[in-house]
């Protein structure tokens, strides 16, 4: 019996003396990868950004550039570019480096701590900021189509020539200053071929610019209408943007004095002191005198229809002063009745009576009453 016990101790399963081994190995098991993982993944994450740090430096070297400040988080790479050196070449030198995911262009002088170009804040609108877009002109002549702007690709310089093209028509060419820049180019080619379209709206030579935030029109138009509509135009193709409208119509054309015109006023003024036109007292009738100076007079002034006449009628002191202003408004409108059926437009002629008030000659005498008896023809200031 005491035998058969001390072989159920020696073989059995007894906690203190076999299951505590087996625990501890097995915990060990278990914890020595973890250690391992994070022991070698931060060298593994090092060596990766020292290897692309020194590729990549040297593919810069190799295009000739030097004394920029490289650096790598994981596999996005931040460069500073140096003084003098273009940020576009940069941008396609490290983008080409096999492994790198993301570049990031920043300014800053050879050797210098590298300081963060300036990014725009966040906007509560799904449309982009207008001040990231660079400035571009288009301009247009009878025998050209100018495009002067920045582009981030090849594929955007050939659309802006596709949409040109469609706009030359016959007889002119396309002006291109169009340059390639990857890093602050225009991103596609929509805002400006909008404004290209506005712009082809009439003729003449005129042009358009674009800051970012505000559109520029300059030029000559050949009338309102069209500055009208491109105005609207160039407004509808940049939504949101400052429409800063230059556009000047053409100055008009002096009109052209005809000779018969230009003489006109001394003409009439010589015919009124040759030729008095007098009537019979106390009546709204020509004397016999007279009535071939009012022949006269019609031919003179249908010898310039644009100037625009007064004929003034006047009396003696004979009557009332009740009665002598409205007998020269008689006389001044029996003159004109007869200028007008004489071929004279009657829109051309004002007829005033003055009465007594402006005598020519002494009332004291005969020939003095008559030669106040009389109607002036007179040209009308401001014709």
């Amino acid at each position: 019996m005491a035998h058969g016990h001390s072989d159920r101790i020696h073989g059995g399963t007894v906690p203190g003396l076999v299951r505590r081994p087996l625990v501890i190995w097995l915990l060990a098991a278990l914890a020595v990868p973890v250690l391992l993982t994070a022991v070698l993944i931060p060298a593994r994450a090092g060596t990766t950004e020292d290897d692309l740090r020194e590729r990549t430096t040297a593919a810069l070297k190799a295009r000739g550039i030097e004394g920029g400040f490289v650096d790598f988080d994981g596999r996005n790479a931040r460069i500073t570019v140096p003084s003098g050196v273009d940020p576009a070449v940069v941008q396609e030198v490290v983008s080409g480096v096999d492994g790198v995911r993301s570049v990031e262009l920043v300014n800053g002088q050879a050797g210098a701590t590298p300081t963060p170009a300036p990014t725009p804040g966040p906007t509560s609108s799904s449309t982009p900021e207008r001040s990231d877009v660079p400035a571009f002109e288009v301009g247009r002549t009878d025998r050209s189509i100018r495009v002067q702007a920045p582009v981030r690709s090849q594929a955007v310089k050939d659309a802006i020539a596709a949409e040109v093209e469609q706009l030359l028509g016959e007889g002119r060419e396309y002006d291109d200053r169009t340059t390639i820049d990857a890093a602050n180019g225009l991103a596609d080619a929509a805002t400006l071929s909008a404004l290209l379209r506005a712009l082809a709206i009439g003729g003449g030579d005129a042009s358009v610019r674009y800051d970012g935030e505000t559109v520029t029109l300059s030029g000559e138009v050949p009338d309102q209408a069209t500055k009208a509509t491109i105005g609207r135009a160039a407004a509808a193709a940049v939504p949101g943007a400052v429409i800063a409208d230059e556009l000047a119509l053409p100055a008009p054309a002096k009109s052209v004095v005809s000779e018969p015109c230009r003489t006109f006023p001394s003409r009439l003024a010589e015919f009124s002191r040759q030729y008095p036109i007098n009537f019979l007292s106390g009546t709204s009738i020509v004397n016999n005198a007279s009535k071939p100076a009012v022949v006269k007079a019609a031919a003179v002034l249908k010898s310039c229809t644009t100037v625009r006449v007064e004929v003034a009628g006047h009396t003696d002191n004979l009557g009332s002063t009740a009665t002598s202003l409205p007998l020269s408004e008689r006389r001044a409108a029996a003159l004109k009745a007869e200028l007008v059926r004489l071929g004279v437009g009657a829109e051309r002629i004002l007829a005033h009576g003055y009465g007594e008030a402006f005598p020519i000659a002494s009332n004291a005498t005969g020939a003095g009453r008559v030669a106040n008896r009389r109607a002036e023809i007179r040209v009308v200031q401001g014709n």
